[in-house]
């Protein structure tokens, strides 16, 4: 035994919502239409919000460029002097854990 009637066409459930809805008061109409209305509101304010900045902003990456008549010598010139540079930033870095290490208490 169904409990719903069975719907054979959109026609068919119009006209059953139109006559739910016509023996309704004027309030009922009222506050249906409002609650559509406000739910329709909220899903298209979702769906705008959606778009609105969900991209990372562009990046520019600025690559140095080596003139092509460059020696083997410059070339090496510039990893040692690169080198000392990532050695020294490395170094930085492990004084300040060690200084941190030192204010926490912990042994090495």
């Amino acid at each position: 035994m169904p409990v719903l009637p069975p719907m054979h066409s959109p026609k068919a459930a119009y006209r059953d919502f139109k006559a739910f809805v016509s023996r309704r008061g004027r309030e009922h109409g009222l506050a249906v239409a409002l609650s559509l209305g406000f739910t329709a509101f909220i899903l298209v304010i979702f769906f705008l919000d959606a778009r609105v900045n969900t991209a990372p902003p562009p990046t520019i990456t600025y690559v140095e460029s080596y003139s092509a008549d460059r020696t083997d010598t410059d070339i090496k010139a510039d990893q040692i002097k690169d080198q000392k540079k990532r050695e020294e930033r490395a170094k930085a870095r492990q004084e300040q854990f060690q200084e941190i290490a030192n204010k926490l208490g912990i042994e090495n």
